[in-house]
């Protein structure tokens, strides 16, 4: 979802998103909350070796399914991309919607997509294609953050950010019950490089409309540190742009 380095999207002929969904796979375990992860192949252009929640592009069939309702085909989306990746297929009914992410405008390849969470049952096997997908990991919420800061694990800013936030939940009737009457973050992230460093900045953030990182104030941000992501919401930013992680706590 982060590739180029064009900071700036002003007078520049902007990719249409295409639409797109995603699910969290989850299940309860004496380790808490543990979520399934897919290594993407590393030839792939696209997030290649990074590891990812199962999702893609809607196809013109889930669209027919649901009847043109770009929302509910999201949903159909997600479902159908589990079971071709993972073998997995979480219940429609089961599936919560936890935030919406658009690709930086700067980027030539966009995407409109909406994630989702779902429980699937703990003693079904895992079936990966050996294609796209090369690789899978159950691994707990916890432990995978642990992975990624030290830099053993490959993720993309909207993956930390949604397992920052379902770290903060002891089950998922929890997290169910709370997400459905939850307002939904719209996050469209801006790119830029700052002193070398990779940084994707959220509303709120000082830099944010003029794609500047290196402007004083406020810093809702994500900065990738050699190999791992630093997500920042300082107490400088507008109430009006809360944290994207449940239960932040800076530092």
């Amino acid at each position: 979802m982060f590739a180029s380095q064009n900071a700036s999207s002003e007078g520049a002929d902007q990719a249409q998103p295409r639409p797109a969904s995603t699910v969290v796979l989850l299940r309860e375990s004496g380790k808490g909350l543990e979520t399934l992860l897919l290594k993407r192949n590393k030839a792939l252009m696209f997030a290649g070796g990074y590891w990812v929640f199962p999702g893609g592009a809607l196809d013109p069939e889930d669209l027919a399914e649901a009847g043109g309702d770009e929302l509910q085909a999201s949903r159909i989306a997600a479902a159908r991309e589990a079971w071709e990746e993972s073998g997995l297929r979480p219940r429609l009914e089961d599936m919560v919607l936890i935030s919406h992410w658009t690709t930086p405008v700067a980027e030539p390849k966009r995407f409109s997509t909406w994630i989702y969470a779902a429980p699937v049952a703990g003693g079904e096997d895992v079936v990966i294609d050996g294609g796209e997908i090369h690789d899978h990991l159950w691994i707990a919420i916890a432990a995978a953050l642990a992975r990624h800061r030290e830099g053993k694990l490959a993720i993309l800013p909207p993956t930390l950010v949604t397992l920052l936030s379902l770290a903060s939940y002891d089950s998922i009737a929890q997290l169910v019950a709370e997400e459905r009457q939850s307002p939904v973050p719209e996050v469209l992230p801006v790119f830029a490089i700052d002193g070398g460093k990779v940084t994707v900045m959220f509303s709120g953030d000082a830099g944010y409309e003029t794609a500047t990182p290196a402007t004083a104030g406020a810093r809702h941000r994500a900065v990738l540190e050699g190999q791992r992501w630093e997500y920042t919401h300082d107490n400088e930013v507008d109430a009006a742009y809360p944290p994207l992680v449940r239960h932040y706590r800076p530092g």
